[in-house]
C-alpha cells in the first residue's frame, strides 16, 4: 500500500515519542485555579520568548486572536487588517459575533504599508465606526506564508501610536518568520500590544496557543478565556508538549522552509515542460517561491480539485484554497527522505492536469 504524505497543513503533525513521554511525566494541577505548574512554566517561557510581561495558555490560535479583539475593542469598532487575515477569514465569523467589530482591509495580498493604515483610519465622527486596532499576521497564511517586513511593521506601529490605536500580532507562525528573517520572536513582537503564537503548527505540539502582552491585558484575557469556554483543568499534559516543542523543535523549522522550496522547484520545472500557455496568454501554472513553509500553486482555468485528486492518487495530500489555487505545507512529520518523492509526485500531478482541457469557469485564483 502506498504511503501517504500529508501536506494539507502543518497542523497534521503527531507528537513524537519524546514529546509523549514529556506529556506523560507532566506535573499538573487545576489551571482554572491557576495551580497547574506546567501551564505556568509554559506561560512564563513564552512570555520571555516574545518579550512580553505575561502570557496566557489557550486551546487554539482562534481563541487567542478573538480574546485579543475583546481586550482591545468595543462593539461597533473597526479593525484594520490585511487581505485574507486569519482573524477575519478563518475564524467562523467570531469577530463580529463576539466582539461586535468590523474589518477594513488594507494593502494587497495580506501585506500593507503605513500609508495604507493612514488611509483606512476613520475620522472621529459619531456616525462612523471607531478605528481602534491594527492587526498584522506574520507569517501570512493566505499570502503563501509570506513574512511581513519588519520595517513596514515599525512604520505601521508609528502611525498607529500617533492615532491612539492598539496593535495585535497574529503570530501563529511567528516561529517561521523568526527563522526566515534571522530575528528573534521578541524582536518581531516588540511593536505590538498583544501577540498570539501557536504551538501546534511549525512546532509540532498537538494542541495549544498563547496570548502574550502586558500583565493587565493578560488579566483581562483570563476572564475572556473563561467566558469563551477556554478554561482547562489539568492542562499541564498539553503545556508539557508545547514546552518540549519550544525546547527541541524551533531550530529545525529551517528544514521545512527548504523542503517547500525543493517542492516548488520541481513543480516549476513541470510547469515549464507543459504545453504552451492558453490563448488568454496566462502561464499554465504559477508556483510561488516559498518564503517559509507554505507553497501555493495556481492553475488558471483548471479547477483546484483536479490537482488535489491527481496528487492524492500519487499518495500526496494537498488542499484547495480557491477555484484554481492549491496549498501545500511542509512540517515536522515530513521526513527528509520524503521530500524528493513528494516533489516528484506533485510535479507529475501538475503535469497531468496541465495536459487537460481548461475550464473557463475555473478562471481566477484564491477565493
Amino acid at each position: 500500500m502506498q504511503a501517504t504524505i500529508d501536506l494539507r497543513s502543518d497542523t497534521v503533525t503527531r507528537p513524537t515519542a519524546a514529546m509523549r513521554a514529556a506529556m506523560a511525566a507532566a506535573e499538573v494541577g487545576d489551571d482554572v485555579y491557576r495551580e497547574d505548574p506546567t501551564v505556568r512554566a509554559l506561560e512564563e517561557r513564552v512570555a520571555e520568548l516574545t518579550g512580553k510581561e505575561a502570557a496566557l495558555f489557550v486551546p487554539s490560535g482562534t481563541m487567542g486572536n478573538q480574546i485579543a479583539l475583546l481586550c482591545h475593542t468595543q462593539r461597533g469598532d473597526e479593525v484594520i487588517a490585511g487581505e485574507g487575515a486569519h482573524c477575519a477569514f478563518y475564524e467562523s465569523g467570531a469577530a463580529p459575533a463576539w466582539s461586535g467589530v468590523q474589518f477594513v482591509f488594507a494593502g494587497r495580498g495580506g501585506l500593507f504599508k503605513a500609508a495604507d493604515v493612514e488611509d483606512a483610519i476613520k475620522p472621529p465622527q459619531y456616525y462612523l465606526p471607531r478605528t481602534r486596532l491594527v492587526a498584522i499576521e506574520n507569517t501570512h497564511n493566505r499570502a503563501g506564508g509570506r513574512v511581513f517586513p519588519q520595517e513596514d511593521v515599525l512604520a505601521i506601529a508609528s502611525v498607529a501610536r500617533a492615532h491612539g490605536l492598539a496593535l495585535h500580532l497574529d503570530g501563529a507562525r511567528l516561529w517561521n518568520a523568526a527563522v526566515a528573517t534571522g530575528r528573534t520572536p521578541a524582536e518581531l513582537a516588540a511593536p505590538f500590544d498583544t501577540v498570539s503564537v501557536c504551538f501546534s503548527k511549525g512546532l509540532g505540539a498537538p494542541v495549544g496557543s498563547a496570548l502574550c502582552g502586558s500583565a493587565d491585558v493578560v488579566r483581562a484575557a483570563l476572564r475572556f478565556r473563561k467566558m469563551l469556554g477556554g478554561g482547562m483543568r489539568q492542562a499541564g499534559v498539553l503545556a508539557a508538549a508545547a514546552l518540549y516543542a519550544l525546547a527541541h523543535h524551533q531550530g529545525r523549522i529551517a528544514e521545512d522552509h527548504e523542503a517547500a522550496r525543493a517542492i516548488a522547484r520541481a513543480m516549476r520545472a513541470a510547469a515549464l515542460r507543459a504545453a504552451a500557455p492558453p490563448a488568454t496568454g496566462a502561464p499554465p501554472a504559477t508556483i510561488e517561491e516559498p518564503e517559509t513553509n507554505i507553497l501555493y500553486i495556481e492553475t488558471p482555468g483548471i479547477p483546484a480539485e483536479r490537482l488535489v485528486e491527481a496528487a492524492g492518487r500519487r499518495g500526496v495530500l494537498v488542499g484547495a484554497t480557491g477555484r484554481s489555487a492549491v496549498r501545500a505545507v511542509t512540517h515536522l512529520d515530513l521526513a527528509p527522505e520524503q521530500v524528493a518523492p513528494a516533489a516528484s509526485a506533485l510535479a507529475e500531478a501538475l503535469a497531468e492536469v496541465l495536459a487537460l482541457p481548461r475550464d473557463r469557469g475555473a478562471e481566477g485564483a484564491r477565493a
